[in-house]
This record gives structure tokens, C-alpha cells and sequence, in this order.
């Protein structure tokens, strides 16, 4: 079994962390190390950064630790050893996944949680990821962000979308 920690910001004793997304945002996932960058392929990150995100503003959620990780080799240790599915689980609730790489098994767990994996070319600060999703979601978004906005119930879902390639 994987140890998964969940770490979230507290403000005061009253407040529990919120795990739900707020209302128009859309909830992402960094691959990261060091919880500084997107730094990390989505099999040995050892923690995600999750934010919900908005055209104004970002929120930080919380950050999803884990004990096990590959090594980035693309062999798995032993027969049955599965450290993908826990953490595809952790995030589900995410509608977009940034990682530097991401297997194809593993990206079709992704893709059948409705999480939308977005594969970055080289590292890149959390800030510079959030920044670049605020600027596409206040521009015109692509068609496959449109898609997930509208699956994610964060925009209303026009027909038109359905048929445009992704």
C-alpha cells in the first residue's frame, strides 16, 4: 500500500481545509519535487501541488505526498506493483495534470479519471504553470480546454465543442 499524504493550509481552528473546488475554477496538478516547479514525470513525483484557478486568481488546495515513486527508468519493480492507481485516485477532482512526462498506461488512467494531462517540455516555476493556465482560461481556450471547462461544469457546455478536434 502507498503511503499518501494530504497537506493543506489551515487559517485558524475553525476552518477545515476545503477540498471541493470553488465555484469556476478549475482544479490543478503539478508534478513536483520540491513543491517550487513543475519539476517532475508524473510516475516519480513525489508530491502534487494541487491550486483551483480562475481567470483572476489562483488558490493553493493542498499538496498530495507520496512514500513510493518510480525511479524514472520505465521498469516496474515486481509483478502487481502498482503505484499509478493511488495516485490518480489522490487526484481525482483535477481537471488538468501538468507533469514533464507521463507514460501512456499511466496517461490512460488519467484521461478515464477526467483528468486532462498536459505534458511540459522542461521545467518551469508553479507560478509560471498557474500564470500560463490564468492567461489561456482569459484568452481564447483551446478547443480542449474548452472541452474540460465544460465536463468540469466550470463553463456552459455548447454543442459546437463536441465536434472539434482536440
Amino acid at each position: 500500500m502507498t503511503a499518501i499524504r494530504r497537506l493543506s493550509l489551515v487559517t485558524d481552528d475553525l476552518h477545515a481545509p476545503k477540498t471541493e473546488r470553488q465555484a469556476g475554477a478549475l482544479r490543478v496538478a503539478i508534478a513536483t519535487q520540491d513543491m517550487k516547479g513543475l519539476n517532475a514525470h508524473f510516475g516519480s513525483a513525489k508530491r502534487f501541488a494541487v491550486y483551483d484557478v480562475t481567470p483572476e486568481v489562483w488558490t493553493f488546495v493542498e499538496a498530495v505526498a507520496f512514500g513510493d515513486v518510480s525511479d524514472e527508468s520505465g521498469k516496474h519493480r515486481t509483478e502487481g506493483d502498482d503505484r499509478i492507481t493511488p495516485k490518480v485516485e489522490a487526484l481525482k477532482g483535477c481537471q488538468l495534470l501538468f507533469c514533464l512526462a507521463i507514460g501512456g498506461p499511466s496517461a490512460a488512467k488519467v484521461v478515464s479519471a477526467k483528468i486532462h494531462p498536459i505534458k511540459v517540455p522542461q521545467p518551469q516555476s508553479i507560478e509560471d504553470v498557474l500564470s500560463r493556465t490564468q492567461t489561456m482560461l482569459r484568452t481564447a481556450p483551446p478547443p480542449w480546454l474548452r472541452k474540460v471547462l465544460a465536463e468540469a461544469g466550470v463553463v456552459e457546455k455548447n454543442p459546437s465543442f463536441d465536434d472539434e478536434e482536440d
